[in-house]
């Protein structure tokens, strides 16, 4: 099943410990593609990746009541 939602704008996200560098000035887009699964793909500047976290798809959907 596919969602439709997505997140972006998130600049200056870094992990801690890690230094700013310029692609965290670059939106972070993140597309649910299977809510049951947790597959998103994240998206920053020209690249894309693709990652499953069913933990993290629930949170989100929660915050956003669905």
């Amino acid at each position: 099943m596919g969602v439709g939602a997505s997140a972006a704008g998130v600049a200056g996200l870094s992990l801690a410990g890690e230094k700013p560098g310029k692609a965290d000035a670059e939106p972070l887009v993140l597309s649910l593609r299977d809510a049951e699964k947790g597959t998103f793909d994240v998206f920053s500047g020209s690249s894309k990746v693709t990652i499953t976290d069913a933990d993290l798809a629930k949170k989100l959907l929660k915050a956003v009541k669905r």
